[in-house]
């Protein structure tokens, strides 16, 4: 073997490592855009409820304090009217408002007639219950869990019936004004006040 020979081996045995190590540098980075990406939907489903966002409603149960006012302080559940009753300033009206927005109602109550500067924090302790209807052995109302799937909301109510569909569910969302049937995945979240409707299959 001549030396010319040897140094083009040695030559093309070099350009085809920069190969692999160029496909492997592509493959490694479209692997990580691809898995940042999955992590990202993952992250985005499983993402608490937002209680800045919460609009509160009949059944949510709220603990109200009035700082340095004990006797102003305490834990209310909302009425079927949408509203709580306080002492010496009487009604709020909470449903369909966050708890910033209530926050302000109560402190704007209180200025300046019972406390020249209230500082006034609402917290949601128990969220309303979600409904679930049709083909679950065990249709009735159950708590709200933060983080709760349809599957796991089928789960509590006893499982699937045999005549059920099981591959979705038909919900009407509390904040939906129209109150429409939307069809989720059995992976999505339950949220606050939802009636799940599970149908029946004709086959």
């Amino acid at each position: 073997m001549t030396p010319n020979s040897i140094g083009f081996m040695k030559k093309n045995s070099f350009k085809s490592i920069l190969c692999l190590l160029l496909v492997s540098t592509l493959l490694s980075a479209a692997f990580s855009v691809k898995a940042a990406d999955e992590s990202n939907l993952q992250n985005q489903s499983t993402k608490s409820y937002d209680t800045d966002e919460y609009k509160l409603g009949s059944g949510d149960q709220i603990k109200i304090t009035v700082f340095n006012q004990e006797q102003l302080s305490g834990e209310y559940t909302i009425n079927g009217g949408g509203q709580i009753a306080l002492p010496l300033i009487g009604d709020i009206y909470a449903k369909d408002l966050t708890v910033k927005q209530v926050e302000e109602a109560i402190a704007n109550k209180l200025k300046p007639d019972y406390l020249l500067n209230p500082k006034v924090n609402v917290q949601v302790l128990n969220y309303r219950p979600f409904y679930i209807l049709g083909e679950v052995k065990e249709p009735q109302s159950y708590p709200y869990v933060d983080g709760m799937t349809y599957r796991n909301a089928i789960a509590i109510a006893g499982g699937f019936t045999y005549r059920a569909k099981e591959d979705h569910v038909m919900v009407i969302r509390m904040k939906d004004p129209k109150k429409q049937e939307i069809k989720l995945d059995m992976d999505e979240k339950v949220m606050p006040g939802d009636i799940i409707h599970v149908e029946e299959r004709f086959f």
